[in-house]
């Protein structure tokens, strides 16, 4: 270990990396509140929902929407989303498309394309699977800015082929050019970006994220549930996680290890972080250390989420807490387990 005296030295100086790093562009108000939004989605969802080839198309849709005292509606155009729950799901994740300045004056200012997550199937496990990992969103947003910021919302689903309705959750996830515009930064499109050539102290507090929520699927060399952005002042790379549904704390129905990785349930955590210098990883550490009750509070805060799901949670959470504080495991999980730079 270093001496105490250098990661004091090292925690001071990363330690407002964590809350600055997108000081310099405002969010968007619609990620500012986190009131949950009424949204109604009218279209041909059928059609929608069946169109799942690798050459999806826009579908046409009404967008209605209120938001405290503002209501409208925008004409929109859906797509199908994803990887896993686009084959898996019936009710699989959308990209809404909004009409450039046709939404100045409405909550959607601002935006142009929207990730909305939606419940995956009609049992309403899965709805609280969803809310489970809204939760682990808002978890991050309180670790760094430097993260998705998302909307909770009430989603009504008008099938209009089949005049059929669905009301269920959803919410809603920051497009990834609102992100780098949010951070001074941009979309880097370039492949084979390995982790090592990403902002190491960043690149930890994700590696340390997703063993804390329990997620080995992830990759940032096959952008892998990984959105690759480039800041030029400073010069630097950042791997920023999303779609977490796959994690032990989320723990839905289907979700299984990546077949690489040692372990046999997505419950068991696994770090897939790359070594680096000890102030690095106690500068993470300090970080979750001080960021706990904002963790802990934003999950509490999330909307009809059942107790004992909020409990389980927690408690999921508390034991990565405890094993922090246990030198041995530290040791055993981050500093011997810690992936190798490849020779």
């Amino acid at each position: 270990m270093r001496p105490a005296t250098a990661v004091i030295t090292a925690i001071v100086a990363l330690f407002p990396y964590y809350r600055t790093l997108s000081a310099q562009q405002s969010p968007s108000h619609l990620f500012q509140d986190q009131t949950p939004l009424t949204l109604r989605l009218e279209g041909d969802l059928k059609g929608l929902f069946h169109d799942r080839g690798e050459k999806r198309t826009a579908h046409p849709a009404r967008l209605r929407y209120a938001s405290a005292a503002d209501t409208g509606k925008i004409d929109v155009k859906l797509r199908t989303r994803g990887i896993f729950r686009l084959k898996q799901c019936a009710f699989p994740p959308i990209r809404i498309d909004l009409p450039a300045h046709k939404v100045d004056d409405t909550p959607f200012a601002g935006q142009d394309k929207l990730k909305l997550a939606t419940h995956c199937l009609s049992a309403r496990l899965y709805e609280r699977n969803l809310l489970r990992e809204y939760a682990l969103y808002r978890a991050f947003n309180a670790l760094t800015d430097s993260s998705f910021r998302v909307r909770l919302a009430h989603v009504t689903y008008i099938d209009s082929a089949r005049t059929d309705t669905t009301i269920r959750y959803g919410f809603l996830i920051e497009s990834d050019a609102g992100l780098a515009h949010r951070l001074g930064a941009e979309v880097y499109e370039s492949n084979n970006v390995h982790d090592l050539l990403t902002d190491p102290a960043y690149m930890t507090l994700v590696a340390m994220f997703e063993y804390f929520i329990g997620n080995s699927d992830w990759s940032v060399w096959a952008r892998h549930n990984i959105a690759i952005l480039r800041r030029t002042q400073p010069p630097q790379l950042l791997a920023v996680p999303y779609d977490f549904d796959f994690s032990g704390a989320v723990n839905a129905p289907y979700a299984t290890p990546p077949p690489q990785v040692p372990i046999h349930t997505v419950r068991e955590r696994y770090y897939r972080g790359y070594c680096q210098p000890d102030t690095i990883l106690h500068s993470v550490l300090a970080r979750f250390r001080a960021a706990k009750d904002s963790i802990y509070a934003a999950v509490r805060a999330v909307p009809d989420l059942p107790e004992g799901d909020l409990k389980g949670l927690l408690n999921y959470f508390d034991e990565f807490y405890d094993a922090i504080e246990n030198r041995g495991l530290v040791q055993r999980e981050f500093v011997r387990g810690c992936r190798s730079a490849p020779q």
